[in-house]
Order: structure tokens, then sequence, then C-alpha cells
């Protein structure tokens, strides 16, 4: 790899992470081509990119976005996207599906070096989506219990008058 090459990863993944806002670094040591083509494909259809980066790019565009020092070692793949859930419920479904090939490390949530528990803890999030779904079932709740109880009246009235 060039050193012209070496720099357009590194300004490419710097201008990705400063957008991002949660980038997860797994190990995918033993994973294979088919299994990594199910992940990107999984990653793709919930908004999170993937890519496999030298360690050594990786950290340099980690500190040219400002996003704090990580020490990476070993194979590594990188989950990033511009929700903090996404990248970590990618990360972690993908992992407990192959727990013998491929762990979770770290990453970096919100400019924040986060260990594995606090990736772990994101994974286990509601998404936006399943949120304002929470919160639209909380306000029809009273609709929903007015309009039940018209419709009982509505019966006993019936019956009533039967």
């Amino acid at each position: 790899m060039t050193k012209q090459q070496k720099a357009e990863v590194i300004d490419f993944l710097c201008a990705e992470f400063k957008e991002s806002q949660a980038i997860v670094v797994c190990d995918f040591n033993g994973v294979s081509h088919k299994d990594l083509e199910k992940l990107r494909v999984d990653a793709k259809e919930s908004g999170v990119k993937v890519q496999v980066a030298k360690n050594t790019l990786v950290t340099v565009a980690v500190k040219n976005a400002e996003l704090g020092d990580i020490e990476l070692t070993g194979n590594n793949i990188f989950l990033w996207s511009e929700d903090q859930i996404s990248a970590c419920k990618v990360a972690d479904k993908f992992a407990t599906a192959n727990k013998d090939k491929f762990a979770i490390k770290s990453g970096i949530i919100e400019g924040q070096i986060a260990d594995l528990a606090t990736v772990n803890a994101f994974a286990k999030l509601p998404s936006r989506e399943e949120l304002l779904g929470m919160l639209a079932s909380v306000w029809m709740g009273p609709v929903r219990n007015f309009t039940i109880g018209l419709d009982a009246l509505r019966r006993k009235k019936e019956e009533e008058a039967a």
C-alpha cells in the first residue's frame, strides 16, 4: 500500500468517524467470507458501515477525528453508524450467532472510549423507532380505554332496550 493510498484510507475513515456516533471494534479471527458477507448485508440493512482496515491507519484516523486515543491489536473489523445503537446491535447480534469466531473488543460511543460492557449495554437498548412506538402506545392508552368504555356503554344500552 503506497503512502497516497494510506492517506486516502485515513481521510475516508476520519470523515466517516467524525459523522458517526458509535464505532465498534470487533475481533473476527476465524470468520468465513460467507459469514462476513452476511454481517455486511445485516449491517447495510441497519444503516451500519463495516470496514476491515489496518490498526495503524484506524488509530491515526481516530486521532484526526479527535475521538481520543484507542489501542488496537490483532485482526479487527470496524462497524460504525450515525446513531449510537445500530452498530452495537449489529455487532452484538453477529457476536451472539458466532460466539467462537467473532467477539466485540471495545468501541467509541459519542466520542468516548467504551469497553465491552458499555457496547453490550447500548446493544440492549431499544431503537429510536421502538421508543417512538412505545411512546405512541402510551399516548393512545387513554383514547383506547375511552373507546372501549363507550363501546361497553353502547352494548349495555342496546341490551337494556331489547
